[in-house]
């Protein structure tokens, strides 16, 4: 199977999102502080770029949740949300996103296509899997999906980039977890002014 890396930015207390997200707030109240690493002025400097490179590089299907893909909740209705990143998306690949409400596909330019799954995580990485051929599965987040995604055992490896920042509440990766799940063992440690940048195997 393709192999697949789930990789977040999270705060100090464990939380990869604030609270309350809306248009105006679309990484929760607080979630922008914890991107500076590559939205930021240090987005330049040699160790995040090569971070982001290892993210995006070589991706042949991403894997999301709908909170991520945007703040539409229930019924898509007449609603014509295609996400936040306007015409042409980072992605560049075939993009699944976990939502309860049937949808469309919708196509963008760079050749990003997302496509809405109402039947759960491991049917998204199924349908991942045959778009992304031999190149490597992306789970991007939201922090359920994410939390799926490791509960299922399909996660290879998780990129963690460490912010030195407290948000006191969101969403947290690890919500859920007993002891020893999932088993991790540390595999790189990169830093760069600001974030700490962890990789972690999955050992099951």
């Amino acid at each position: 199977m393709p192999r697949t890396n789930l990789s977040m930015s999270i705060s100090a207390d464990g939380y990869v999102a604030g609270p309350d997200q809306s248009e105006d707030h679309p990484l929760g109240v607080g979630g922008q502080r914890l991107h500076g690493w590559h939205l930021g002025p240090e987005k330049d400097h040699p160790v995040n770029r090569q971070v982001v490179s290892d993210m995006m590089d070589g991706i042949g299907a991403t894997i999301m949740g709908r909170n991520m893909f945007g703040p539409v909740r229930g019924d898509w209705g007449n609603s014509d949300w295609n996400g936040w990143w306007g015409e042409v998306p980072p992605y560049h690949c075939p993009v699944f996103v976990l939502t309860h409400h049937a949808r469309d596909p919708v196509e963008l330019g760079g050749g990003t296509t997302f496509h809405f799954v109402t039947d759960g995580i491991e049917s998204a990485y199924r349908q991942a899997a045959a778009a992304a051929a031999d190149k490597a599965i992306s789970i991007a987040g939201g922090a359920s999906c994410a939390r799926q995604a490791i509960k299922a055992g399909l996660v290879d490896e998780i990129d963690l980039q460490v912010n030195p920042v407290i948000l006191g509440s969101g969403e947290r990766l690890f919500d859920g977890f007993g002891p020893g799940e999932p088993d991790l063992e540390l595999e790189r440690v990169l830093q760069a002014p600001g974030v700490a940048h962890l990789r972690f195997r999955v050992l099951r």
